[in-house]
């Protein structure tokens, strides 16, 4: 049997890169999936799992409306009758200098990085109160560490991820809900292609350069792949984890240590 066999896993912004990684890792450890985003992508991620034997139930929703919030969450319990486990993955981000950074902007990423992981974390709570157990998994980011430049609204967001699980961790844990979340470093990822373009514009740099130099500052010399992140996902979505709650762990070969 598989680590996570005939669970209930929700995965928010999985229709590629870390959340993609993600589903399919606990996929392939036995659970059933809900998979979420708001591209119609999604549906072929879903196809994907149960060409695995799973089960997978795809929603595309936006995680920053508090009614596709809840709907999708209310078609999880229609389907599944339960869920054991809530990854709120979904994340944006812009790259650009303090005075050309709109509102607009500023407005997307607190929205879908703040606003939705606390929507989604809302959501999964009333289910877990009452199932009495659940793990909630908040997707952070380097930047929650240690803001980077040209990106304040980006570093706003992931800090306030991590002051979303640690608050939840304390008001959930009597009902036997973790709540944790994870700093991922530079992935290999359709994100970090546009953060190398992006940067690379602003710092001067020519497209691979940003990357190339950024992981000369990681120990292992290496940028990490989805599934680097997946595995300490698995383990945080496990039993391995039931005495671990209110933390936030680095997933970044070292590159920042704190």
């Amino acid at each position: 049997m598989g680590k996570h066999e005939d669970k209930v896993i929700l995965v928010t912004g999985a229709s590629r890169g870390i959340g993609k990684g993600i589903a399919f890792h606990l996929a392939r450890e036995g659970a059933d999936l809900v998979v979420n985003s708001i591209e119609e992508e999604i549906k072929d991620i879903a196809e994907g799992i149960k060409k695995m034997g799973r089960r997978a139930l795809p929603v595309v929703a936006d995680v920053s409306q508090k009614a596709e919030v809840e709907g999708m969450f209310n078609k999880a319990l229609e389907e599944f009758g339960k869920l054991d486990v809530s990854i709120h993955n979904a994340g944006v981000i812009t790259i650009a200098r303090i005075t050309e950074l709109t509102e607009e902007e500023w407005d997307k990423v607190m929205g879908v990085n703040a606003k939705g992981v606390f929507l989604c974390c809302q959501a999964a709570a009333r289910i877990m109160i009452k199932q009495g157990y659940g793990k909630i998994i908040n997707t952070a980011s380097g930047q929650a560490r240690e803001g980077f430049i040209y990106t304040p609204h980006y570093a706003a967001s992931k800090f306030a991820v991590i002051g979303i699980t640690q608050s939840l961790a304390k008001e959930l844990a009597p009902y036997g809900v973790t709540v944790n979340a994870f700093c991922p470093g530079i992935i290999d990822t359709d994100m970090w292609i546009y953060n190398d373009r992006e940067w690379g514009k602003l710092l001067g740099n020519k497209p691979g350069e940003t990357v190339k130099k950024w992981t000369q500052d990681i120990p292992f010399k290496r940028v990490g792949q989805p599934e680097d992140v997946a595995k300490l996902v698995s383990f945080l979505a496990s039993s391995d984890s039931d005495y671990i709650t209110g933390q936030t762990i680095n997933v970044d070969g070292g590159l920042i240590m704190s």
